[in-house]
């Protein structure tokens, strides 16, 4: 990886990352994250298939769950892991902004993911990415990250058509440079 770093991103709804540093592993780069995240805000359900997830709360309150388990909530000084493969969602269920120091092993494309992920959503009305942006996302790394929420019509049918209408139209362009998707 060879990222320059810190890079901080914004989502536009509540969700600030800031990745601080990597840490090269024998057994793949760790990356450092701090997250800062709003009331009632956080990621909808998701995979990360090929990485590991650790959170340690610094301050506020975080819910979290795995389906079909309870809501579960960390504070201050508290912390938990989500294993590869793990379908998992987090959100501030305090009143104060809730900081998270975080890590990702092994980093693969994730810097990439979450920025790409985060600017197609910073300029829109709800969370959501912007269709064109989500549908490359969800199509050129399903290998290693996926939205559980996301009806299977819509992964199946609606995302594929979508991605191959944006490729007609020169809409991934800009993802010339984009890394490889881990396999």
């Amino acid at each position: 990886m060879n990222t320059k770093l810190p890079i901080t991103i914004d989502n536009g709804h509540g969700e600030v990352i800031i990745f601080r540093g990597i840490n090269h592993e024998p057994d793949g780069d760790k990356i450092f994250i701090e997250g800062r995240v709003q009331p009632n805000c956080g990621p909808v359900m998701h995979v990360h298939c090929k990485q590991d997830e650790h959170f340690h709360v610094v301050q506020g309150t975080m819910a979290y769950q795995i389906p079909g388990k309870d809501v579960a909530y960390l504070k201050p000084g508290e912390s938990t892991t989500f294993m590869r493969n793990t379908p998992h969602k987090f959100w501030n269920s305090g009143e104060d902004e809730l900081v998270l120091n975080s890590w990702a092993k092994p980093a693969n494309n994730v810097v990439f993911y979450l920025s790409t992920l985060y600017s197609a959503t910073k300029g829109q009305k709800t969370a959501q990415p912007d269709l064109f942006d989500g549908a490359y996302l969800n199509m050129k790394y399903k290998s290693e990250y996926g939205i559980v929420e996301l009806p299977s019509f819509v992964k199946k049918v609606i995302i594929p058509i979508t991605y191959y209408i944006g490729q007609l139209l020169g809409k991934y362009k800009k993802f010339k440079d984009a890394p490889k998707p881990v396999q």
